[in-house]
């Protein structure tokens, strides 16, 4: 029954140490979600707003508040209190406002201070705990404004963040206790690596969930390839490994050495203790004085016991029988005057046994608690003044890469972006240091290099489209004066750009058949005018032979078609005067309505049906209609780029300004006509571009005379 007994006082001592230390994991994960939840309401309702002066102390006073309700509600360990109190300040001025940062540590910091120094709530670390909260609030002011530029910091930086300002509060526990080192390094070994870690993990969560509320869920820690990762990232990366690296490498060197020094102080210990003790030893036996009475004092806390042959205790203290049996049995098991380990008592020791004379065991025993204390209490302290030098050393080192060299890689990109978006004017002024220097001048350089080479195409293109202007203005006709008394007639093209896809064309078929033709290319430019030359010389060859319009329509149509990669198309209006008649055979392919003026009367529309435009598609069969003009009468056509001009208002002109400005010229020559229907556009479209081509043709039937 009592192995039994034991094993389940063991497993209920256990169970209890589980259970406590769960509740303390979850008290902390409760603080930390709070104020998590806190943060992220708090930037659901400001953001897009901004931060005002009465915002900015609201936040404050916020995190202050849950700052002193994490003291309150921390794990109350008498001396000191287990808490995310400097997750307030900290969330408060990395992810809202510097000066929000500083009134939460300044309220959580003052107010630890009255709970510790009054209130007697976590007395022993009153100081250290009240300047560390203080000092997260400044120190998330700096990291806001200096390394984050007001931008929040990424969650895994965020959480390196938070650990350190932990490790900073880990440290003033020692440095604001020289007189009971020991004490402090009790509660700091206690409280660090659960205060470190939720420090951290708090900040990392906030980080985390704004960074998902302000760009949706995306995995964060997704490697990204190398041609997307920033530089700053690389070096911050590289800088963090090194500098742990380092940190590791120096602080294992320094464990092992000082581990050595401490076995070498306490042996030095153990083995002036067994010469003290023997010589006492003999003293007694020699005087016969009762060995009970010896009373000797061992180094760091260790203890002596002297056995006879038969295991019974003669003197020193190591406790009672059942230990002192256990640790004769110990001292019959090892080799005496060497050192040795031993685990009993639920500690471990560094022992030495030594026979004395009468038969008599010498046994020294020191705790290797109390042996590796100094080693320990120094380790820690050195571990966490690192940390606080490393951290301070990679701010330094971050801040100046990111002012010397990527703000003025910004700058350069900027200014590229801009120059290849057309500004050359752009210069490039990052004369930070020689490389920068450099870089710019070869930048600018070539710049100017591009406009020289720039200003040369342009002079050799503008003298292309000068020659193609000309080109294609001589290809339509100039001549009006055909001193014929029948007709009168006159047509101009404005392109919208040096050439254009309009065209105009009249011509005699024979004698008393003249065939008027205006048409409209689709887009701009070379393409348009090219496809143009080739639509008018169709058109013109074959009602020159006497084909028929509906054929000339369908033969033009099938030729256009063959080659037609750029799927262009053409509008096109033609009309055949009978000039003794005045009869009009007509075909439209897609063009705009004819307009008409009988004599005496106002022009207006002649909405004729009208078949697809010409290059569409292959096989398209055309229809003729017929007008008839009186002596009198006007016919004027035109292109869309008339109806379709807009002003800055982005009202188009139409057809109906277009009847009203030709109905208030009246009866005037076709000469006249004309250019009062583009005056009349000019002043509507105003400053406005123009972004097509504008022509016109008019058309007066005087009849016939004979």
């Amino acid at each position: 029954m009592v192995p039994d007994t034991c094993l389940y006082g063991i497993i209920r001592i256990m169970s209890a140490n589980t259970i406590y230390e769960l509740s303390i994991i979850a008290k902390m994960t409760a603080l930390t979600l709070c104020c998590v939840l806190l943060a992220y309401f708090l930037w659901k309702m400001l953001n897009g707003r901004g931060m005002t002066m009465s915002t900015r102390i609201l936040v404050g006073v916020l995190f202050g508040l849950f700052s002193i309700f994490s003291t309150h509600f921390g794990i109350d360990y008498s001396l000191m209190v287990i808490n995310v109190r400097n997750l307030g300040p900290m969330a408060a001025g990395l992810f809202f406002d510097p000066f929000s940062g500083i009134i939460a540590g300044l309220i959580g910091g003052l107010e630890r201070y009255i709970a510790g120094r009054y209130f007697d709530i976590g007395s022993f670390t009153t100081l250290a705990c009240s300047i560390s909260t203080c000092m997260s609030g400044f120190f998330a002011a700096f990291l806001r404004i200096f390394v984050f530029k007001r931008k929040n910091p990424p969650p895994e930086t965020a959480f390196l963040m938070g650990s350190v300002a932990e490790v900073f509060h880990m440290y003033a526990v020692f440095i604001t206790h020289p007189e009971d080192v020991n004490m402090a390094f009790a509660i700091v070994k206690t409280c660090s690596i659960k205060m470190i870690f939720f420090g951290g993990l708090g900040l990392d969560l906030i980080a985390l969930a704004l960074k998902i509320a302000k760009e949706g869920w995306r995995n964060t820690f997704k490697r990204l390839p190398r041609s997307e990762q920033p530089v700053s990232r690389k070096f911050h990366q590289w800088l963090f490994f090194v500098a742990m690296g380092v940190l590791m490498v120096s602080f294992v060197f320094y464990y092992a050495i000082q581990t050595r020094m401490a076995e070498e102080d306490v042996e030095i210990a153990i083995d002036n203790a067994e010469s003290y003790i023997e010589y006492t030893y003999e003293l007694f036996r020699k005087k016969n004085i009762d060995y009970s009475e010896m009373s000797i004092s061992i180094e760091y806390g260790g203890m002596y016991g002297i056995y006879d042959q038969s295991g019974a205790r003669i003197s020193g203290y190591v406790g009672d029988d059942n230990k002192n049996r256990e640790l004769f049995q110990i001292i019959k098991d090892q080799k005496e005057g060497k050192y040795f380990r031993a685990h009993f008592w639920g500690e471990k020791w560094l022992c030495k046994t030594k026979s004395l004379s009468g038969n008599k065991k010498l046994i020294i025993l020191i705790p290797e608690y109390n042996m590796y204390l100094d080693r320990d209490i120094q380790a820690y302290e050195t571990f966490l003044a690192d940390i606080l030098t490393l951290t301070a050393v990679f701010m330094i080192i971050s801040m100046l890469v990111e002012s010397t060299v990527i703000d003025n890689l910004k700058k350069v990109t900027e200014s590229l972006n801009r120059i290849t978006e057309g500004n050359l004017n752009e210069t490039v002024n990052v004369y930070a240091s020689q490389e920068f220097t450099s870089l710019s001048n070869d930048i600018n350089e070539t710049v100017d290099v591009l406009k020289g080479y720039i200003d040369a195409a342009e002079k050799r293109m503008e003298e292309e489209l000068a020659l193609a202007r000309t080109i294609q203005e001589s290809a339509l006709p100039k001549n009006f004066d055909f001193n014929h008394h029948s007709f009168e007639i006159y047509a101009t093209m404005h392109p919208a750009r040096d050439v254009g896809g309009d065209f105009y064309d009249f011509f005699f078929i024979d004698s008393s058949r003249l065939a008027l033709v205006i048409a409209d290319v689709s887009g701009k430019g070379i393409p348009a005018a090219l496809y143009m030359m080739r639509s008018k010389t169709a058109i013109h060859g074959l009602a020159e032979v006497g084909a028929d319009l509906p054929d000339v329509f369908a033969r033009t149509n099938e030729a256009l078609c063959q080659g037609n990669d750029a799927d262009m198309f053409v509008t096109v209006w033609m009309g055949i005067v009978d000039l003794d008649s005045g009869l009009i055979k007509c075909v439209n392919a897609g063009h705009e309505y004819p307009a008409i003026r009988h004599s005496g009367g106002d022009f207006e529309l002649l909405k004729k049906k009208h078949g697809p435009p010409l290059g569409v598609m292959e096989g398209l069969k055309f229809t003729e209609y017929e007008i008839v003009l009186e002596p009198g009468d006007t016919l004027f056509v035109y292109t869309d780029g008339v109806p379709e001009a807009i002003n800055k208002a982005k009202e188009q002109y139409g057809t109906d300004r277009m009847l009203a400005a030709l109905n208030k010229a009246g009866n005037c020559s076709m000469r006249k006509l004309l250019p009062a229907v583009r005056y009349d556009l000019n002043l509507f479209v105003g400053d406005e571009d123009q972004f097509d081509d504008v022509t016109m043709l008019g058309f007066f039937y005087r009849g016939n005379k004979d």
